[in-house]
């Protein structure tokens, strides 16, 4: 009985420290189409806010994109940050040829939503009208199954996940304490075991969703075209060029209106901050 309390109370203050999702996210759910135009529901929303998703909605299948992408940003500053109105904004600006834009709010829908199979579709299609093709360094396979992993479900949906795996551990913990079958014992202490596994990566997929959420450290190239230098003047020597629609890393160091960028191919410079838009 000593040993089941101490595990429980160990088991517990670990999931208290990972599992911290106090994020006031508005993932709404939503219903694809196969890659193509994805509407936000009226769920939960107040009047004024739907009479406005509507219009939005509305503006958009009558193909007054320009109109309609202005009601859905009117939307996300009343309503607040939502995945699907992202993604409905990102497909007003590839609808207007606003190639950076659509990226921009597709990067942003995937945020909140990176299991979103259409929201990726779209966002290579918007990536194709992009000049640069910059190809990515690769990672150990075992870091990108772990990230494939990691982006399957958003930050709630993982500590959703974890919450409950927890509470089928605590049920697996009193069959193996309490069970007086021998088989009853071994279930517990292997499903325990796996569920264990479960709490721990589903936390810790929850903790870096999370920190993707509020440490946003890439940005989309909104210049036409721009110059990196290699250092935080405009006398800097010119390093490479990039244009409108790239996606780079935000480096930690800054210096007046500079910052210091990567691209995907590890490439690294300072542009003006002024010509890029964080996600």
């Amino acid at each position: 009985m000593k040993q089941f309390f101490i595990l429980t109370a160990f088991l517990l203050t670990t999931f208290m420290l990972f599992a911290q999702d106090d994020l006031p996210l508005q993932t709404d759910e939503a219903q694809s189409q196969g890659g193509g135009d994805l509407f936000l529901q009226l769920n939960e929303v107040g009047h004024t806010q739907g009479d406005l998703l509507l219009r939005a909605n509305e503006a958009y299948a009558q193909s007054d994109f320009q109109s309609a992408a202005g009601l859905y940003e009117e939307l996300l500053k009343t309503n607040g940050e939502s995945a699907t109105v992202y993604y409905n904004l990102g497909n007003s600006y590839y609808k207007l040829n606003k190639t950076a834009l659509s990226i921009l709010n597709y990067e942003r829908a995937l945020l909140f939503d990176p299991g979103n199979k259409d929201i990726r579709f779209n966002l290579e299609v918007a990536r194709l009208k992009a000049v640069d093709r910059i190809e990515t360094v690769d990672d150990f396979f075992l870091t990108e199954w772990l990230r494939d992993i990691q982006n399957l479900l958003s930050t709630n949906a993982w500590s959703k996940f974890s919450i409950a795996c927890f509470i089928l551990l605590i049920g697996c913990l009193f069959l193996f304490f309490f069970s007086r079958m021998i088989f009853l014992k071994k279930l517990g202490f292997f499903a325990g075991l796996g569920l264990l596994i479960c709490v721990v990566f589903g936390n810790f997929f929850a903790y870096n969703q999370k920190t993707k959420l509020t440490q946003r450290n890439t940005a989309i190239v909104f210049a036409p075209t721009v110059t990196i230098k290699s250092s935080p003047d405009s006398s800097g020597t010119d390093l490479f060029i990039l244009h409108e629609g790239t996606k780079v890393k935000l480096k930690n160091n800054r210096l007046g209106d500079w910052n210091e960028v990567e691209t995907a191919d590890g490439n690294v410079g300072w542009i003006k901050r002024s010509e890029i838009e964080v996600i």
